[in-house]
């Protein structure tokens, strides 16, 4: 039973570190303007994506993609506001804790069970 838990907490890592691999390919996608940018932001673009496919090995892919998505995005108007100047209001902030409720309320609200295969298997 213990190794089913550790390739949980392995999958949570995965989506974790594609949420982190995230923040850096959407900055690339921005401000990419040589083909050796190109090709680092494609080469991480395919990490971030690979770290899905691991993680969705083990939870359900709505989880693993709603908490994908919704860290990368919380993470990436964070970094917008402390490193790119972005501009910054309440409201912002306040929907960004939203998004963190939410992410957090998946994780707590996902078993921590591998999903069963189909087919009897």
């Amino acid at each position: 039973m213990q190794g089913i838990e550790e390739e949980i907490e392995l999958a949570w890592i995965y989506v974790l570190l594609a949420a982190i691999v995230e923040v850096f390919w959407v900055i690339g996608l921005k401000y990419s303007s040589s083909i050796i940018e190109w090709i680092g932001t494609g080469i991480v673009i395919v990490l971030s994506f690979y770290f899905i496919i691991k993680a969705c090995e083990k939870l359900p892919a709505g989880t693993v993609y709603a908490v994908f998505t919704g860290s990368g995005a919380a993470a990436i108007v964070l970094i917008d506001f402390l490193i790119f100047d972005a501009e910054f209001s309440l409201a912002k902030v306040f929907f960004i804790g939203l998004i963190i409720v939410g992410v957090i309320g998946i994780k707590v609200t996902t078993p921590d069970e591998e999903p069963a295969t189909k087919g009897g298997d």
